[in-house]
């Protein structure tokens, strides 16, 4: 018989997802021109960041892939996608939304192993979501002419487009529905460290007997994307991705002609008012910034507390963290999964480390880190300056940093002091207060009562150093519009 544990009531046994969904091959190569084929890159291995254990092997493009997928999709674009009634192009789209459905367990494992994240993340997340962009997409193609931006708008052309590895398909999708669904062809580059979903969807397109070189995908490092933003036969560049990159690629197509659209870095301030429900605000918070371990651009990695209930919530957060559950990844009762590679382990260890050097407190709950894989846990710096590093560098990992404030115009100053802009939270009961915040916040995407929620209706999108453009939504398709 089991014996109950009165010290731990809420005991969970292993919910382990098969890995042999994933249905993974030895070898990957890229898709273009409508085939599948080896690239002429270096082949290098893709990992489980959980386990450390090579998962395939990929042969990357190089620049002359490139130049051959360039020239697909410019062929793709002249010839037959041009040819393709709106209503013809709808049609594509649903089908891929449906397929990526029908294979939604498939993809959730395999985005799990290649990324880190909890399966439960994937499952009703990143999947869910992606054929959510399809089907709305699908939608518009063939009522452009009612989106607000001109009778008769006109496709760019061949549009570039590099997407970062946190929401691998998810970012897919952002990207590739609303090209498609203008009339646009595509060459799509993949994270290096997660490839596998952006591959399986080149199968997925493939089955859907989109015509060849319509989209193409191309897994490759850095000097595949920078072949790509280079390329005189690209229209339109669309990037998510850091700060840092996002300035190079803007001024390499600054005198190019080609149009542009980044979606960058964050530092947002989640902001927690004394009339806020506490039990509500700290889901939020815990949302906010421990969702998909902190690889969000969007994350609540500032928490702002007025000061009159600071140490309120501090203390039902720390007991709410205290609950959540690290560990294998593919476990659905996992909350925190893995970093997503070694270098970014460093990355937030080392901010980490600044933040003790600057005099923060740090605190983690009581958890076992796996003796291989890249972990972090969950961690709340308090007594937090606006001038430590820790408040002012996007981690991107589970590291929240707090502060103070005691009336609303100073939480405002403090939220705004970034020179990032792409999101922000409110918490208070009060209407009033909310639109008031939001008026004033220079922030792209402004939650209230909540956080981290998407839809493909809305546009998503920032300011200053957080990039330029919107995507999803009816705004999403004027990235991809001729003006």
């Amino acid at each position: 018989m089991d014996t109950f544990d009165n010290a731990n009531p809420f005991q969970y046994a292993p919910a382990p997802e098969s890995r042999d969904i994933a249905r993974l091959k030895p070898s990957y190569g890229i898709y273009l021109n409508g085939e599948f084929r080896d690239g002429r890159g270096e082949a290098v291995k893709t990992i489980n960041p959980a386990t450390e254990e090579p998962l395939a092997e990929i042969a990357e493009a190089d620049a002359t892939d490139v130049d051959d997928a360039v020239s697909a999709a410019r062929a793709a674009y002249q010839g037959t996608w041009s040819r393709t009634t709106p209503a013809e192009r709808s049609k594509y789209l649903f089908r891929i939304a449906r397929a990526i459905q029908e294979r939604g367990r498939e993809l959730a494992v395999l985005e799990t192993l290649d990324n880190g994240k909890p399966i439960s993340e994937s499952r009703d997340v990143d999947i869910p979501t992606a054929a959510a962009h399809f089907f709305y997409y699908a939608g518009w193609a063939d009522k452009l002419g009612y989106a607000g931006f001109g009778p008769e708008p006109r496709p760019i052309g061949v549009a570039g487009q590099i997407i970062p590895w946190n929401f691998p398909l998810l970012m897919a999708a952002w990207k590739i529905a609303p090209a498609l669904a203008t009339g646009n062809t595509v060459v799509l580059k993949p994270a290096e460290t997660t490839p596998l979903t952006a591959i399986t969807l080149a199968e997925i397109i493939a089955e859907c007997d989109l015509p060849a070189g319509v989209v193409n995908i191309l897994p490759g490092g850095p000097s595949v994307g920078q072949a790509l933003v280079e390329h005189p036969g690209v229209d339109k560049i669309a990037f998510t991705g850091s700060t840092a990159v996002g300035k190079q690629i803007q001024k390499s197509v600054a005198v190019s002609g080609k149009r542009l659209s980044l979606e960058l870095g964050g530092k947002a301030a989640n902001i927690v008012f004394d009339d806020a429900p506490i039990d509500q605000a700290v889901e939020g918070i815990v949302n906010g910034i421990f969702f998909n371990q902190g690889h969000v651009c969007c994350a609540g990695s500032r928490l702002l507390v007025q000061e009159s209930v600071h140490e309120e919530v501090i203390a039902a957060l720390q007991e709410r963290l205290q609950t959540l559950r690290m560990g294998d990844p593919l476990d659905k009762n996992t909350d925190i999964g893995a970093i997503n590679s070694a270098a970014q382990l460093a990355r937030v260890r080392a901010l980490a480390d600044s933040g003790d050097a600057e005099g923060a407190i740090r605190w983690s709950p009581e958890c076992h880190l796996p003796d291989k894989g890249f972990w972090f846990p969950p961690t709340i710096f308090t007594g937090v300056s606006q001038a430590n590093r820790i408040a002012r560098e996007e981690i991107f990992g589970p590291v929240l940093s707090v502060l103070t404030f005691r009336t609303p115009a100073e939480a405002v100053e403090k939220a705004n002091n970034t020179p990032y802009g792409l999101s922000a939270g409110i918490w208070t009961e009060k209407g009033s207060r909310i639109l008031w915040m939001a008026n004033r916040l220079r922030a792209g995407v402004i939650w209230a009562n909540t956080f981290n929620r998407f839809d493909p209706t809305s546009p998503f999108g920032g300011y200053q150093e957080s990039g330029f453009g919107r995507e999803g939504g009816r705004h999403g398709l004027e990235a991809y519009l001729a003006q």
